[in-house]
């Protein structure tokens, strides 16, 4: 009678050993999916603007949506438009002497130089009619009547009248030659760096208004109005909402069984109920130990590649760090790569 509960013992014992032989040779179960775990990332714009002026206006706040061109800032320009002013005052008047050159003298001009031409040629002439006369007297008299003193005047006289006549008919060839080539160029030079010494004004007074360069949302602001801006110092932070992505590692296992396009279901702790789209755009081929920052539950000494999904959040619910989980469904196609 005593036998009966020790055969009774010995059939468990057997039946565990073969439940536990059973558990630990059984094949393993064929997975569903892969499951990331990593955290959201996205592009981020620092602006800064391009002059030293100080800043006049600001016009967003942290959180603000922007739309690619709108205006987000201005600086104080009351001094480049002075200097631009100044510019265009440069301009007219180097204008108007370029044109001065071109055209030529005036008729007027034209007329008062061979007035005094003329004028020079009858001084000469008169000077010339009384050198001879008073050499004529010299010659026919006895007496000396002329002295020697009265016609070295006299012939000096006629030297000077000769030389204005020569300056005079010069002066008269520059006034109807115009003005050279040389200084009509070097006016039109003058009057070019001006016109690009303005162009250079109105681009920093243009480069004054700070701008978005894409829709994004304004993550940091900086700096307030009344501070100097710098081209090195930035008075936004712009977080750019697409497009998004999780970055997470995935195994050397693994590694076969994804691949760029493949689809993606995206999960967050705030709202796990929900889960955004995405797809796989970008698979490292280098690799590289486990981040401390990410948690799988593999050993964080092993080598991981680094996976970006790109979600699909119209709603934006994805946050800059924010921790994800990523699904990825695997199928039949979905086998190792030999």
């Amino acid at each position: 009678m005593n036998k009966k509960p020790a055969i009774g013992v010995v059939v468990l014992l057997l039946v565990a050993a073969g439940l536990a032989y059973w558990w630990f040779h059984r094949a393993p179960a064929e997975r569903q999916e892969i499951v990331l775990y990593g955290n959201v990332d996205l592009r981020q714009v620092s602006l800064a603007f391009n002059g030293s002026e100080r800043i006049a206006q600001l016009a967003v706040q942290e959180g603000d949506r922007v739309q690619a061109g709108q205006v987000l800032g201005q600086l104080d320009t009351r001094t480049l438009q002075l200097r631009a002013d100044q510019a265009r005052a440069q301009i007219e008047v180097q204008q108007q002497a370029l044109d001065r050159l071109n055209n030529g003298s005036r008729p007027e001009e034209v007329a008062q130089a061979r007035a005094k031409v003329e004028a020079a040629r009858a001084d000469a002439e008169l000077a010339r009619q009384q050198l001879e006369r008073l050499q004529d007297i010299r010659r026919s008299t006895t007496a000396r009547a002329v002295s020697q003193q009265d016609l070295e005047a006299a012939q000096a006289r006629r030297k000077v009248a000769q030389a204005q006549l020569a300056q005079a008919q010069q002066a008269q060839r520059l006034v109807v030659t115009g003005a050279r080539k040389e200084d009509v160029g070097q006016a039109g030079a003058q009057l070019e760096a001006t016109r690009a010494a303005l162009a250079l004004l109105q681009h920093q007074i243009d480069e004054s208004t700070l701008k978005a360069p894409v829709a994004a949302v304004v993550r940091s602001r900086l700096m307030e109005p009344g501070d100097m801006a710098s081209p090195q110092r930035p008075v936004y932070t712009l977080a750019i909402v697409d497009p998004k992505w999780v970055r997470a590692y995935v195994a050397e296992p693994d590694l076969g069984r994804i691949r760029p396009g493949m689809a993606a279901r995206i999960r967050i702790d705030s709202d796990p109920g929900h889960p955004l789209d995405g797809r796989i755009g970008y698979i490292s081929s280098e690799a590289e130990f486990t981040p401390k920052s990410v948690q799988t539950e593999e050993l964080r000494t092993s080598l991981v590649y680094e996976v970006r999904v790109l979600a699909q959040d119209p709603d934006n619910r994805l946050r800059l760090g924010m921790p994800a989980t990523v699904h990825l469904p695997l199928d039949a196609a979905a086998e190792p790569r030999r």
